[in-house]
C-alpha cells in the first residue's frame, strides 16, 4: 500500500506536471507545473489539519466529522471498516494522494491565465468543500453513496471516477466558462511546445495508475490484480480507438492522439477496475477513447468553450461515461457486493441482472455533477471578489512563468 501511496503520488508530479506542462506555451511551463506541485504542499497539510476527517470521519451522509482533526486516532491501529489489514494511518496517506492529484487535474481548464494566488486559495477551498464531501458519500462511513457500508444509493465507484474525475472535470468546465478564453483564442491555435514531456508525463500517468486502481484493494490478492488487468487492457483499447478515430477523421494517428486515449481509457476504467473482467474493460476502452476524441475535437468546438488542457473533454465526460458503463459491466464474479437476506450473491450490473444498478449509478454521477458546478461557482464567485483570479492581459502576453513567477522554463541563451 505504501508503494501505490507513492505511485499515485508520481501521477501528480511528475506525471501530471509533464503531461500538462508540455501542452502549453513554453512561456507558461512552470507555471502549469507549479500548480500541480503546489497542490502536494498545499493540500497535504488540509488534509492532516481536516480533510481526512470530513472525508472519512463518523458523520451523516453527505459529510464526516472531526473526529479524526489533525489526524487524531489516526494510526498504526487498523480501521476495520475500511482496511482491515493496514494501519489506518496507511490508508490515510494512500487516500491523501488522491486528494492531492483531484484538484490538480482541474488546473488544466485554466492554464495560461488564472494567478497563482487564485489558483491556491480556489483549490485549497475546493479540496475542503467539494473533495472531501463526495469522497465521504462514496467511501465513507455512513456515505449516502457508499455501496460497501450500507449507503442509501450504492454507487459503484472502485477507485474514484465520480470522486476524483467527474468532480474535477466538472469543476473544469466551470472554470473555463467562469473565467473566459485566453487571449486571441481561438482565433490563433495554441499548439503544445513540447509533446515530448506530455509524452513522458503520461507513460507516467498509466504506470502510477496502477497504483491509483489496483491499490483501491487495499490489499494483495485477486482483487488487487484484477484491477491491475482491467486498468491496463482499457488504456489499450482507448488508445487505439482514440488514435483510430483521429486517423479516420482527421488524417493520421498522432503521438497527442495515443496519450490522450490512454488517459481516457484510464479514466473510464477507474470506477470500474474492481467489477469487471478484462473483456468488459477492452470494450469500456474501446467506448471511452471515441467518445473522449469526440468531446475534444468536436463538442468543444461546436460550444466555443476553452477548456486549455482538454481536462473535462477527459475527465468530466470520460469520469462520467465510465461510472454508467460501470453499472453495464459489473460482475459479481469479479467483486461480490450485493447479497440478499439469507446471503445469496445478487447480481452487481446491468448484465449480471442487476438493472437497478445503473439507477444508483446515475444518482451518483448527478450529485457529483452537481455539488462540483454549484460549489465550484460559489468558490470562483468568492475567490474572484477577493483575492482575483483572472492575470492581466499584460502578464498574460508575458506569460505566466515570468509575470508570477518571475523565473523561466527555458533560459536558451545562458
Amino acid at each position: 500500500m505504501l508503494v501505490s501511496s507513492a505511485l499515485v503520488l508520481m501521477m501528480t508530479g511528475p506525471g501530471l506536471a509533464l503531461f500538462y506542462g508540455g501542452l502549453v506555451r513554453k512561456k507558461n511551463v512552470l507555471s502549469t507545473m507549479m500548480q500541480s506541485f503546489a497542490m502536494m504542499g498545499i493540500v497535504t497539510v488540509i488534509w492532516g489539519v481536516i480533510g481526512f476527517s470530513l472525508a472519512f470521519g463518523p458523520g451523516n451522509g453527505f459529510i464526516g466529522g472531526f473526529q479524526h482533526l489533525f489526524l487524531h486516532g489516526v494510526g498504526a491501529a487498523p480501521d476495520s471498516d475500511y482496511a482491515a489489514t493496514i494501519p489506518f494511518q496507511t490508508f490515510m496517506v494512500y487516500q491523501l494522494m488522491f486528494a492531492i492529484i483531484t484538484p490538480a487535474l482541474i488546473s488544466g481548464a485554466f492554464a495560461e491565465r488564472m494567478k497563482f494566488s487564485g489558483m491556491v486559495v480556489f483549490l485549497s477551498l475546493w479540496s475542503i468543500v467539494i473533495y472531501s464531501p463526495m469522497a465521504h458519500m462514496v467511501w465513507g462511513k455512513g456515505g449516502l453513496l457508499n455501496a460497501s457500508l450500507g449507503g442509501r444509493f450504492p454507487c459503484l465507484d472502485f477507485a474514484g471516477g465520480t470522486v476524483v474525475h467527474v468532480t474535477s472535470g466538472v469543476s473544469a468546465l466551470v472554470c473555463a466558462l467562469y473565467l473566459g478564453k485566453r487571449k486571441d483564442y481561438p482565433q490563433e491555435v495554441f499548439r503544445p511546445h513540447s509533446v515530448v514531456l506530455s509524452f513522458v508525463g503520461a507513460c507516467m500517468l498509466w504506470v502510477g495508475w496502477f497504483g491509483f486502481n489496483a491499490g483501491s484493494a487495499l490489499s494483495a490478492g485477486s482483487l488487487a490484480t484484477s484491477a491491475f488487468v482491467a486498468t491496463h487492457f482499457a488504456a489499450a483499447a482507448a488508445a487505439l480507438s482514440w488514435m483510430a478515430a483521429e486517423w479516420i477523421i482527421a488524417g493520421h494517428p498522432s503521438a497527442l492522439g495515443g496519450i490522450s486515449g490512454a488517459v481516457a481509457g484510464l479514466v473510464a476504467i477507474t470506477p470500474a477496475a474492481g467489477f469487471v473482467g478484462p473483456m468488459p474493460a477492452l470494450i469500456i476502452g474501446l467506448i471511452a477513447g471515441l467518445f473522449c476524441y469526440m468531446m475534444v475535437a468536436k463538442v468543444k468546438a461546436w460550444f466555443g468553450y476553452d477548456d486549455s488542457l482538454d481536462a473535462f473533454g477527459v475527465h468530466g465526460a470520460g469520469g462520467t461515461l465510465g461510472a454508467i458503463l460501470t453499472g453495464v459491466f459489473a460482475s459479481r464474479y469479479v467483486n461480490p457486493m450485493f447479497k440478499d437476506a439469507q446471503g445469496n450473491l445478487l447480481g452487481s450490473g446491468l448484465f449480471d441482472g442487476n438493472a437497478h444498478q445503473l439507477l444508483n449509478q446515475a444518482t451518483g454521477v448527478v450529485i457529483a455533477w452537481v455539488l462540483a458546478a454549484v460549489g465550484t461557482l460559489i468558490l470562483l464567485k468568492f475567490v474572484d471578489l477577493t483575492v482575483g483570479l483572472r492575470v492581466t492581459e499584460e502578464h498574460e502576453v508575458e506569460g505566466l512563468d515570468l509575470s508570477q513567477h518571475g523565473e523561466e522554463g527555458y533560459a536558451l541563451e545562458s
